[in-house]
């Protein structure tokens, strides 16, 4: 492979399985890639890339002044002179510059300086951070077409299915008068679907349906993945593997909300699963919740809240021996019935409906916690799935059997290429290179921000709390500023929607049972005196425009309910106001119960304001405000070992298995 400008030229050659190879770094190449990230940091800096946006503005007038037959003629010679030249300075400003007049033209947007310095910051292969309301999809576009021009497959890679649906729609009439193929890939495709989505120039995907379809690729395959073996199927096999692949290789990739993707949703590996199991599993799944139903927390288990984790003491598995001896031939093994119990006790501790599930058409269906969105087609492993099914009474899907597994890390490693972008790096960036190789570069705003964060408040209880809430809804409603309030779950959105409906004002509420009017509700969330309660779903990818007159008033006021597990999560809800220069506010209305004071998080300062009895905690915010911000920064730090362990475990199955290549 030919490398111009950080970027590969693809190999001639048929390659069914263009990637990376699998990289198994010691300490001394860990500390190499870090030195080098930091040169390439300083090397392909700012004042760089200011030269080449002001090359690119300098060329708008002489293509403003030519006719849409006249732009098709300097498409065409940018296409051959970059598969000639490759990705040089000239060649960037030219393509940047016809994307640029062409978006004009179709979509009625002309990307800012911010735009232009985002695209060039992900056609370097880095993370570039843009706050909220930068325009983050139209960023894409600029390296996306230019990749594509030059004949390399592009991925553009969201979180969820209604933002690449969206995107690829608005989209598209830039792509094709670029002579560019969009295809789109979310859930719910015929395989046919997504492979035709696969071979177009520039493919919208959702991560996980991404990596699904990759690890069905490699379910197909199976272990003969030598890459002459491959093409020779290619050129001689009547019904070669080849075309029963759906992807044509990880080569360029711009992933939106990198830190979502890449950080937060990187502690769970991918799995693909097999029915597995008879009718006597439903059987052995009731008589382990009957039996975990007569355990006691505290003597037969011990619970970790923080962790979200619990363990069996010796006087309950003692317990456990003695009540499943005449239950049959399953329960004899001591491995399976101790974990099966256990899993059964995780399922009534730790998943409560509403929370982490909601029930569907008599199906349990996950919510994704990072996103608020239901994961259609998802099942938890190891039987947790069918006992919280039968903990609901949901008729019985089979216990499933690993085929195929990759966690995230190894995933995005073997792109060829690359980028990602977000409005909230900042505290993962040294992850984003230990892991990926991403370097991260803060891109300046368009416009001043102007968005007023005000204090926390906390309050004594969960009770207080909900009414300080609902009085700051009706205070803030009656000077007709619209209000978003984000809550962590559906079953909270819900409370909360009942007590702003007991105090007689209209509203909207967005969650995952409401996720299929998202576009309309949003679209509605900043019209005067509009209240909308929201999970994470309003938190990202997401623009509300300001209604008539709302500008004057102090534009959009955002309350948060809650803090979330990551404080950058926490800031994607901030910035939901306050967009472009726009007007509006922010504050988080929190409470002493919340879940993410459970156990210890909180500290021993939260543990002595727990035990006060006071109402109203008056001078005694700030301490309560540390033992949040202490919490939160507890469970973020535990949070970043365990994927630091997955991404340990993975670099020692690939240095033990890749003499096997067997390494899913």
């Amino acid at each position: 492979m030919t490398v111009v400008s950080n970027l590969y030229v693809p190999p001639a050659t048929h390659d069914v399985r263009a990637e990376q190879p699998d990289r198994v770094e010691n300490k001394l190449e860990v500390f190499a890639h870090r030195l080098f990230g930091q040169l390439r940091k300083i090397f392909s800096g700012r004042g760089r890339l200011r030269r080449l946006v002001a090359r690119i503005e300098a060329a708008e007038p002489r293509l403003q002044a030519l006719d849409n037959q006249q732009l098709q003629q300097e498409i065409q010679q940018l296409r051959q002179q970059l598969h000639i030249d490759g990705m040089i300075d000239e060649l960037l400003v030219c393509s940047f510059a016809l994307v640029r007049e062409l978006s004009v033209r179709t979509l009625g947007m002309r990307p800012y300086a911010s735009q232009l310095t985002g695209g060039l910051v992900l056609l370097q292969g880095m993370v570039a951070e843009m706050d909220t309301g930068e325009g983050k999809t139209l960023t894409a576009t600029l390296p996306a077409a230019t990749v594509a021009l030059a004949g390399i497959p592009v991925h553009v890679i969201s979180v969820n299915d209604y933002l690449t649906a969206r995107d690829t729609e608005t989209m598209l009439p830039l792509y094709q008068a670029l002579g560019l193929q969009v295809g789109c890939v979310v859930h719910g495709q015929t395989p046919g679907e997504r492979r035709r989505a696969y071979q177009c120039d520039v493919t919208y995907a959702t991560n996980k349906e991404l990596v699904f379809d990759y690890l069905r690729d490699r379910l197909t395959l199976g272990d003969r993945l030598d890459p002459l073996l491959l093409q020779a199927e290619y050129l001689h096999g009547e019904s070669q593997r080849s075309k029963r692949v759906l992807l044509r290789g990880l080569h360029f990739a711009i992933v939106d909300e990198a830190d979502s993707i890449l950080i937060d949703e990187a502690r769970t590996p991918l799995i693909i699963s097999g029915a597995d199991g008879g009718d006597e599993e439903r059987q052995f799944l009731q008589q382990a919740l009957d039996l975990a139903a007569e355990l006691i927390k505290g003597e037969d288990y011990v619970l970790d809240s923080a962790r979200r984790q619990l363990r069996l003491t010796d006087v309950g598995k003692q317990k456990i021996a003695a009540a499943v001896s005449q239950l049959g031939p399953l329960w004899s093994g001591l491995v399976r019935r101790e974990s099966t119990v256990h899993q059964a006790l995780t399922a009534i501790q730790f998943f409560h409906r509403d929370e982490q599930y909601l029930l569907r058409d008599g199906k349990v269906q996950i919510i994704d916690e990072f996103t608020g969105r239901v994961m259609e087609d998802r099942s938890w492993e190891q039987g947790l799935h069918q006992l919280i099914e039968l903990k609901e009474g949901c008729e019985l899907t089979q216990r499933r059997e690993t085929l195929a597994k990759i966690s995230y890390q190894r995933f995005f490693r073997r792109y060829r290429q690359l980028s990602g972008m977000t409005g909230t790096a900042k505290e993962v960036a040294a992850e984003l290179w230990a892991v990926y190789h991403l370097p991260t570069l803060k891109v300046p705003t368009h416009r001043p921000i102007i968005r007023k964060i005000l204090p926390d408040r906390v309050l004594a209880t969960q009770q207080q709390k909900w009414q300080a809430v609902v009085a700051e809804i009706c205070r803030l409603h009656h000077l007709g500023r619209p209000l978003l309030v984000g809550t962590r779950s559906v079953a909270a959105s819900e409370h909360l929607s009942a007590l702003v409906r007991q105090a007689g004002l209209e509203h909207q509420v967005l969650n995952a049972k409401q996720d299929a009017d998202e576009a309309d509700i949003v679209s509605a969330a900043g019209i005067a005196a509009s209240i909308t309660i929201a999970t994470n779903m309003a938190g990202r990818g997401t623009d509300i425009v300001l209604g008539e007159g709302v500008r004057q008033i102090g534009g959009l006021h955002v309350i948060a309910t809650e803090r979330h597990e990551a404080a950058r999560i926490d800031r994607q809800l901030a910035g939901r106001c306050g967009r472009q220069g726009d007007p509006g506010s922010y504050q988080a209305i929190l409470s002493l119960e919340d879940p993410l004071l459970d156990g210890a998080r909180g500290g021993l300062i939260a543990q002595l304001l727990k035990g006060m009895d006071f109402s109203n905690l008056g001078v005694m915010q700030p301490l309560a405000r540390r033992a949040i911000s202490q919490a939160q920064v507890s469970v973020e730090k535990y949070h970043a070992r365990i994927r630091r362990e997955l991404f340990r475990q993975d670099q020692q199955q690939g240095n033990l298995l890749s003499f096997s290549g067997k390494l899913e």
